[in-house]
């Protein structure tokens, strides 16, 4: 399994190499529902389909694009997701986090990572942005298997999994734009339904603040490759007050955190720019 599936990685960083030449991208970005907005602020861009690259899975969550985009962004060099693979849709751990072995390969220094949560801390309201600064996983990790020596060791330190001095360095940046950022811990369950008021409850209870079906899978492997990493949640629905009509939509997730992308792409590329 290894063996082929490093052979796979490697066609791929092999494909995108060919694309955007020699040039060292200095961060990843993985762009979650809705968010996509950031990729259009990339200059001189180069777009990849992913049904193009080998060995990549096809993005069919709403709200995902579904195109790797390499260019500038905050004066830097960078490749982006927009959009990325979920565990809901079928796919394996090995084809969620590929994207992220495949950016290792290809020299990124960084890992940026963003998506939309529901907010089961009772002092979230939806629109807000939430710095990531610790996680609960509730899906299999992806190390599971044989491990890939290459990339990193067989049980790797997840005491810091979001980097201190990006989350600094965002704090920072937020305050100079005058934006107000909130500090939590998000959850990752493997949807794809939405929780139930119970389970928002027992989340909020064992130290959520942020609940999604995402992200996790790609930090723990950058983490596993000794990648820093920064991870941003825009809170689309508040998980805590349940009128008798409330339902949880995917339609308004999107369009919730369409509207905090801007917000977001500015911490995003001014961050960058300071690295």
């Amino acid at each position: 399994m290894s063996t082929e599936y490093l052979k796979k990685i490697e066609e791929a960083a092999s494909f995108i190499s060919s694309k955007i030449g020699e040039r060292r991208p200095l961060a990843g970005i993985v762009l979650g529902s809705g968010l996509g907005e950031l990729a259009e602020r990339i200059e001189n861009k180069i777009v990849i389909p992913y049904r193009e690259i080998p060995n990549f899975a096809i993005s069919t969550a709403m709200g995902h694009k579904g195109n790797l985009i390499a260019g500038n962004l905050g004066g830097k060099f960078v490749i982006a997701m927009q959009g990325r693979f979920h565990f809901y849709e079928g796919y394996g751990m090995d084809m969620v986090t590929l994207p992220v072995r495949v950016m290792k390969v290809l020299g990124i220094s960084y890992l940026f990572v963003s998506n939309a949560a529901g907010g089961v801390n009772k002092d979230y309201k939806v629109g807000d942005i939430m710095i990531i600064r610790d996680h609960i996983n509730l899906m299999p990790n992806p190390l599971i298997g044989s491990n890939l020596e290459s990339f990193g060791p067989r049980f790797p330190d997840m005491t810091r999994p979001y980097d201190r001095t990006l989350i600094e360095k965002a704090e920072s940046v937020a305050k100079e734009l005058g934006i107000a950022l909130k500090k939590g811990v998000y959850l990752a369950g493997t949807g794809p339904t939405y929780e139930t008021p119970a389970e928002y409850n027992y989340f909020r209870l064992i130290g959520a603040d942020a609940v999604g079906m995402s992200t996790v899978p790609e930090v723990i492997v950058a983490r596993h490759s000794n990648i820093p990493v920064f991870g941003l949640s825009v809170i689309t629905n508040e998980a805590f007050s349940f009128a008798d009509d409330f339902v949880n939509d995917g339609d308004d997730v999107v369009e919730a955190a369409n509207m905090a992308a801007d917000k977001l792409s500015a911490i995003v590329t001014n961050l960058i720019s300071k690295l």
